[in-house]
């Protein structure tokens, strides 16, 4: 796995984030450098010029990873709207998550979102934002775990609930054995969708762990799998990229086995409506990027806590089939869905 830390700049003035090293590139968006204070004619309304706010948003998505690129945009649209800077940071490996955290708490910027991939990683940072007085809300992952480890907010799906609508759907396709394919082993959204599967469906369920990294040999194995055990009829893949190889992949084992993913992109949409793909749950990445940056300007705005800080707000999931994928295939084109 890449554990290159992935940055993204969108200029418009920079974000002196000092401990970031030479070498990574910012995200910014918004008109503002945060740490410098607004004349009193912006003050009115702090979202039409920028009033000095800074979010940094740090993930564990992986480099060209689609399904972070439509996370990174919603973020930027609401940076745009609320005129605040934005910078997008992310590193897959979790001890290098943990220190792009860091690194925000020390350039004392006004907000961070962040994912609790693997929350345990993330605790001590989290600690040090909040007694900085740094307000940290999270997305993504860690739906079991925002509360406890001092989040304010959490926009995101709830994997565990999203699994037992698969299982269910599964149960309704009359499938009866089933692989539940996990690419990053130890994520817990990834897990978290394989348990509530299994609490659902009816059928044979086993999960099959693959370096996610490696697309080529995750399609060699899942080939592989199918050719050892051809009562498999169905594969649940856990990202749309994953699912497309996969879904080559079970054609070149010619068993007869379906294959169905979580999330979704241009590509896998069109998929769906080829019947490549049975389904896809759709968890609305870029509105996950979108809500977690507006909800940092809202709290220092305004102080608005979205679920009053004990209930998640939950994105999805939503099932993209063939009977409506048309109606997504123009957002997903757009780089929004």
């Amino acid at each position: 796995m890449n554990t290159r830390p992935q940055v993204h700049r969108f200029p418009r003035r920079p974000v002196p984030l000092s401990a970031l090293t030479a070498a990574v590139v910012l995200v910014v968006t918004g008109c503002s450098v945060f740490g410098t204070a607004d004349d009193s004619s912006d003050a009115e309304d702090p979202g039409a010029a920028g009033d000095g706010t800074s979010v940094v948003m740090v993930t564990h998505g992986g480099e060209g990873d689609a399904f972070w690129d439509r996370v990174k945009k919603g973020a930027e649209a609401a940076a745009a709207k609320d005129g605040i800077s934005l910078t997008y940071v992310s590193d897959p490996d979790p001890d290098g998550q943990a220190e792009l955290v860091r690194n925000a708490v020390r350039d004392k910027v006004d907000g961070i979102a962040l994912t609790l991939a693997k929350p345990q990683a993330m605790k001590g940072p989290v600690d040090e934002a909040r007694k900085a007085g740094i307000p940290v809300v999270g997305l993504n992952s860690g739906i079991d775990a925002w509360k406890s480890a001092g989040l304010l907010e959490y926009f995101g799906q709830d994997e565990g609930v999203a699994g037992q609508a698969v299982g269910n759907k599964l149960n309704e396709l009359k499938a009866k054995n089933a692989l539940c394919v996990v690419h990053e082993r130890g994520n817990v959204a990834l897990e978290a969708r394989c348990a509530g599967m299994r609490k659902t469906f009816d059928g044979k369920i086993e999960n099959l762990y693959v370096d996610g990294s490696d697309q080529r040999a995750v399609s060699g194995i899942v080939t592989a799998t199918l050719r050892q055990d051809p009562t498999i009829d169905e594969v649940v893949a856990n990202g749309a990229q994953y699912a497309l190889a996969m879904a080559d992949a079970a054609k070149e084992a010619d068993t007869g086995a379906h294959v169905a993913t979580f999330d979704l992109n241009e590509e896998l949409v069109g998929a769906v409506r080829s019947g490549d793909i049975q389904f896809a749950v759709d968890q609305q990445p870029y509105l996950q990027g979108y809500l977690s940056v507006d909800a940092l300007w809202l709290y220092r705005t305004n102080g608005n806590i979205s679920g009053g800080g004990v209930s998640p707000v939950l994105t999805g999931p939503a099932f993209v089939t063939k009977t409506n994928a048309a109606s997504v295939a123009e957002f997903a084109a757009n780089g929004t869905r």
